[in-house]
């Protein structure tokens, strides 16, 4: 019960599930990972007439976990959902691949701090910007002027 309160990251919360009571939210499906879709039962909720619609997520909840076509559904760009039509995805769809932000498997580009002290140091690939380095665009009294700026 603390669990349902408290756990927002980890499926439904009470208020998530009072307000699918509330809203009579049937359960349209689920995908592969086991989360489940629901949409609210004829009531319009939106200015425009759409219906509500939720993902209840199996695990953490990240929403990076959505397959494609569960997501078209989700955002109302497609009326049907995947259960109920034979679903092909295109060729250009890839594969869920999982958030790792946070992790010690997340993406680090070259030169991030984390990487200091790991054999490459951020700041070796640091170049000050010198006026001097611009050949042919400044004159003397341009770099006498700027480097006049900067020291006061």
């Amino acid at each position: 019960m603390l669990k349902r309160i408290f756990a927002w990251w980890d499926s439904a919360t009470i208020g998530l599930s009072f307000t699918m009571w509330r809203t009579g939210a049937k359960l349209i499906g689920d995908d592969a990972q086991g989360n489940k879709y629901y949409e609210a039962a004829g009531k319009h909720d939106y200015a425009d007439g759409r219906t509500r619609r939720w993902v209840v997520y199996h695990g953490v909840a990240e929403a990076s976990r959505v397959p494609t076509e569960w997501h078209g559904w989700l955002h109302h760009t497609v009326d049907v959902p995947p259960t109920k039509e034979h679903y092909v995805p295109k060729p250009w769809e890839k594969a869920h691949l999982p958030n790792m932000t946070g992790t010690p498997l997340a993406y680090h580009p070259a030169g991030s701090l984390y990487l200091a002290g790991k054999g490459e140091e951020p700041w070796q690939d640091y170049q000050p910007w010198t006026p001097e380095g611009i050949e042919g665009e400044l004159d003397s009294k341009d770099v006498k002027r700027i480097e006049g700026s900067v020291a006061s």
